[in-house]
């Protein structure tokens, strides 16, 4: 019986170990899916859409200012933005607060470069199947999903990385 507890114990300790250093769920799509077309507001009320980008690739990521790790993530994903900008990338940050002042708030607390769009109504969300917040997607420049992310932890920025320097390098076609 003791035998029996200590295993579980210990498979418990390995699985929370892992759980810790793999943090959120990281999936490539098993075959790669067409983005949704949608579209959002810029700051300035303007029409952006996901469809415009097509040619480059493209890291989607949702985000609230009610969302601890989104709190995290935004600014690592505006490092990524600079550091990848002129390799053809971009980062176009969907917030899905309701109230738009809830989200000028912490845009003006957090100075950053990359596309921030508005979607208060939660409809691109629903098109790209978000189950939580923080969630990310990178898209290859046949506009199809390559990567998912849900959640953020210290380090997926690597992950990130290593994503988009898989994509930068696929031959354009």
């Amino acid at each position: 019986m003791m035998r029996t507890v200590r295993a579980l114990l210990s498979l418990a300790a390995a699985i929370a170990a892992v759980l810790i250093v793999v943090g959120p769920d990281v999936v490539a799509a098993p075959a790669p899916t067409a983005a949704p077309a949608v579209e959002w507001r810029g700051a300035d009320g303007a029409v952006v859409r996901l469809a415009n980008a097509k040619g480059k690739v493209v890291l989607v990521d949702f985000w609230a200012s009610w969302c601890p790790p989104c709190k995290e993530s935004f600014p690592a994903l505006d490092v990524i933005q600079r550091d990848y900008r002129a390799r053809g990338v971009d980062v176009i940050a969907v917030n899905v607060d309701e109230r738009r002042k809830d989200a000028d708030a912490f845009l003006a607390a957090h100075p950053h470069q990359l596309l921030v769009v508005f979607d208060p109504r939660g409809e691109s969300p629903k098109a790209f199947k978000v189950r939580g917040m923080p969630s990310s997607f990178v898209i290859d420049r046949r506009g199809e999903i390559r990567y998912t992310h849900q959640g953020y932890s210290q380090g997926i920025e690597r992950t990130y990385r290593r994503e988009l320097d898989v994509l930068i390098a696929e031959p354009v076609r």
